[in-house]
């Protein structure tokens, strides 16, 4: 059975709070109940004191930090597939909860927002707030590339996975651009469904107000434009950036493309960056290891039939995923770095190989080039081409083609990673270096004898050979 953990941020709300309880008790799921009280002074406190249903916890802060800080508290302390936020004031009806959670049951969602101006009924309030909520909806759209509707709504429901990974910096109310811009640095499939609104006068205990719509816009400046940690795993945070440059991984599908056929195994699909080249083929078999991932794809391409996604680990003992299929390519790209022991799986690659198939690979390259952002990645090595050609023919492998690419990428990794010791690649860096692409590109022309990355084609011979020991 699917478990929710909702997470109520709670100051000073003593003439709601028990109602706010009872509502969310009153809905049917199986669920836990994190109520964190922020340094409250008006008796909600010892209201919290007296519950005893055994599936409310209590977490306290001692004073009054602000609403990031609350739902940071409430994050680290859920345990439930899905989260949702529920404010502790009257102003969102948790009858709502079917509408936040249906995207993420059916697969299709990693968050939902629940929007304010697309649902009914809504109680009629302040222009200028409507006025000031459509504006920072607007630029916060404007920094991530996403259509929001209600970005600074407070109604907000996640996969678990997703929360694991959010880095929550934000102690007031401009958590609700920082979560927006992180989930779409981290590419998560959002989804936006319409709620009931009964919003509050300041007569009736309405806190927001307008330092906190100026924070806001710096909270969206910061987290929508500046560098910064999304993730709490740098690697998640790189990978997120890579995925997002299209020059780039349109020019590396092209030196990829023409060794492809079509049954293809993609070991180590990630977010996707290769899968959308290779979907069209017959048959494409794509594996990660990291569920997040998983659960993206399989949503992504529920349609398509030819398509399979599994979550598994290259580097377990067996391949059950593989239920008896043969394939003429396996694509693995930025992956075989991560396994510590490569040759076994390159090995099995062999195996799962009809004869005269092909193994492609694009690996890290250059030892010199190995810094802070290869160890945040969770690098086990980078490659020389000496050493990757070795690696293929002691395998059963005849190679067939290998070289070095993106000469000038190789520059900026060094900029970052050995000089800078950075662990993220900056977000900013990245797009800037990618919309140059087209022409940083030609320098490969030059077959270069170094760069950031090396393509390597293996063959494997139509009549059996035996490796090398």
């Amino acid at each position: 059975m699917v478990q929710l953990s909702v997470v109520i941020p709670a100051y000073n709300e003593r003439a709601t709070i028990r109602e706010v309880l009872r509502r969310v008790q009153a809905t049917p799921h199986d669920k836990e109940i994190l109520v964190v009280d922020d340094g409250s002074s008006d008796g909600t406190r010892e209201i919290l004191a007296g519950v005893t249903d055994p599936n409310v916890r209590v977490l306290l802060h001692e004073r009054n930090q602000g609403k990031g800080a609350a739902l940071r508290t409430g994050f680290a302390a859920a345990t439930g597939d899905f989260l949702i936020v529920q404010d502790a004031d009257l102003e969102y009806d948790p009858r709502d909860y079917e509408k936040l959670l249906e995207p993420l049951l059916a697969g299709d969602a990693d968050v939902v927002y629940g929007s304010r101006f697309a649902g009914y009924p809504r109680r009629v309030l302040f222009f200028w707030h409507t006025v000031a909520n459509q504006f920072l909806t607007l630029l916060s759209n404007m920094t991530t590339n996403m259509n929001l509707t209600d970005m600074e709504t407070g109604y907000k429901a996640f996969r678990i996975d997703v929360v694991r990974r959010l880095v929550v910096e934000s102690e007031r109310f401009g958590v609700e651009p920082e979560i927006t811009a992180k989930i779409a640095k981290l590419g998560c499939r959002v989804y936006e469904v319409p709620i009931s609104y009964h919003g509050r006068t300041y007569a009736e205990g309405k806190k927001i107000g307008w330092r906190d719509a100026v924070q806001a816009v710096g909270a969206i400046v910061r987290y929508g434009l500046l560098p910064g940690r999304a993730s709490s795993h740098a690697g998640y945070d790189t990978l997120s950036t890579m995925d997002g440059l299209q020059n780039y991984t349109a020019w590396l599908w092209k030196q990829v493309a023409p060794y492809v056929g079509d049954r293809v195994f993609e070991a180590g699909c990630g977010t996707g960056t290769m899968t959308r080249y290779l979907a069209g083929r017959e048959y494409v078999l794509g594996l990660d290891i990291d569920e997040h991932y998983v659960q993206m794809m399989r949503g992504g391409y529920a349609g398509r039939p030819n398509v399979r996604i599994e979550h598994a680990d290259l580097a377990a003992p067996e391949w059950s995923f593989l239920d008896g299929h043969r394939f003429d390519t396996v694509v693995c790209t930025n992956v075989l770095e991560h396994l510590p022991d490569d040759r076994s799986v390159m090995a099995r690659f062999h195996d799962v190989l009809q004869p005269g198939g092909r193994v492609v690979l694009v690996v890290p390259a250059k030892i010199q080039l190995y810094g802070t952002i290869d160890r945040a990645l969770g690098h086990y090595r980078r490659y020389e081409r000496t050493s990757l050609e070795r690696l293929l023919r002691r395998t059963g492998f005849e190679v067939e083609e290998l070289r070095y690419l993106n000469l000038t990428g190789a520059l900026g990794w060094l900029l970052n990673g050995r000089l800078l010791r950075r662990e993220v690649v900056p977000s900013g860096q990245a797009a800037l270096y990618d919309r140059a692409f087209p022409l940083l590109s030609l320098a490969d022309r030059l077959n270069p004898p170094f760069g950031l990355s090396v393509l390597a084609v293996g063959r494997k011979p139509a009549r059996p050979t035996r490796a090398s020991a």
